[in-house]
């Protein structure tokens, strides 16, 4: 057991939308992560994502609307559902997800690492 200060573990991210691995949780992974811009559009066939807006703000875009998230917003998008997050400026997430669940959906080996 230990304390995570998650925005002493976001300095250490430089990198945008490569989310890392700051804890587990049973089966689940929290991960970390810088976005700006847009992301690619994707679907997780087999599981839900939790977006958890830390810092800035953020957009999900659907194929039928747009979800908007600030500092402290939670949104949930279930699986199967197409999505792509963008930000506008620079913002940070929490993403809660199954381990071993890759950023696009496929299998293109972007599960994320920890960060050390």
């Amino acid at each position: 057991m230990k304390t995570i200060h998650l925005h002493e573990a976001l300095g250490r991210i430089t990198e945008t939308w490569s989310p890392r691995i700051v804890a587990a949780l049973n089966d689940y992974h929290l991960k970390l992560a810088r976005v700006e811009g847009d992301f690619v559009w994707h679907a997780h066939d087999d599981t839900d994502e939790a977006f958890l807006v830390l810092d800035g703000e953020i957009e999900i875009e659907l194929r039928d609307r747009t979800l908007h998230l600030g500092t402290g917003d939670l949104a949930v998008i279930p699986a199967g559902v197409e999505h792509r997050p963008r930000a506008a400026a620079p913002a940070s997430i929490l993403l809660i997800e199954p381990a071993g669940t890759k950023n696009t959906g496929a299998d293109d080996g972007t599960a994320g690492a920890w960060l050390e």
